[in-house]
């Protein structure tokens, strides 16, 4: 535990440099919409889960904004407090996001009203990863908690480059990733 812990510190520091150091016009124009071969693993019905993220994390807004004009419907995690299980709600205004709270962890999620979905694709964020699909989350093993309990769903990471590592240490409950998107690279069964 203190080797991911000292690695969460490490890679945190240069995730936050990493971004620091790109303009906002730049950085708007990654992660614009999910590379083709990508899309190739993903159903025309699936639910899209996927993550708000903060400032240092790869962003998802625009992927939110691709599937739900494809006709998608969009799930975010939603706790009901900080002590709660991970789940997923509906997420029905992209472009505004006028349907999200303060919830847990300061994040905004889904109001309490909005529909529980369970996502068959699931974009997580990450620390670190590896070139095989290894990831280093955030440390409160919400996502990997959520996977074990959902059997056959679809998990990619979204990550900068400089997240890449070539390995991390691998505990039972860690859940691979079916695939990792960088701005420049994408790690997978395609690749």
């Amino acid at each position: 535990m203190q080797e991911k812990a000292e690695l969460r510190k490490t890679l945190r520091a240069a995730r936050r440099e990493h971004v620091a150091a790109q303009s906002p016009s730049i950085r708007s124009l990654l992660f614009n919409r999910p590379p083709a071969p990508l899309l190739d693993l993903i159903d025309a019905g699936a639910i899209i889960g996927l993550y708000r993220a903060t400032d240092n994390e790869a962003p998802t807004a625009s992927y939110a904004k691709f599937f739900y004009e494809r006709g998608h419907r969009i799930a975010l995690p939603r706790f009901a407090t900080s002590q709660s299980a991970m789940s997923f709600a509906e997420f029905t205004d992209p472009f505004g996001e006028s349907d999200l709270v303060d919830g847990a962890f300061g994040m905004k999620q889904p109001d309490v009203s909005a529909e529980a979905l369970v996502p068959d694709v699931l974009f997580v964020p990450l620390i670190g990863f590896t070139a095989r699909g290894n990831r280093l989350g955030q440390g409160g093993g919400h996502y990997d908690r959520w996977l074990a309990g959902h059997d056959g769903k679809t998990a990619i990471g979204l990550a900068w480059d400089v997240q890449l590592v070539e390995d991390l240490p691998e505990e039972r409950h860690d859940h691979p990733l079916t695939a990792v998107v960088t701005p420049t690279r994408l790690y997978g069964p395609f690749a």
